[in-house]
């Protein structure tokens, strides 16, 4: 049997203020993945999206899908 969890992974409000948009920083994303891991589950899918905010500004989001056996 399966355990199954999701994962949103977005970068603050203040790049999007600043810069109009925020990008998915690869340091803090990979340190999100190393988290779940910890915990023993493994990335099933990974889905890119881009979120509005306050109708003007823009922020990447991760969308991401763990799974692991159930104890």
């Amino acid at each position: 049997m399966k355990e199954y969890k999701v994962g949103i992974y977005q970068e603050g409000i203040l790049g999007s203020l600043f810069l109009g948009a925020a990008k998915v920083n690869p340091i803090k994303f990979s340190a999100f993945l190393n988290l779940h891991a910890e915990q023993w589950y493994r990335v099933v899918t990974i889905e890119r999206e881009i979120r509005r905010m306050l109708l003007l500004f823009r922020r990447e989001a991760m969308v991401v899908v763990f799974e692991k056996e159930k104890v």
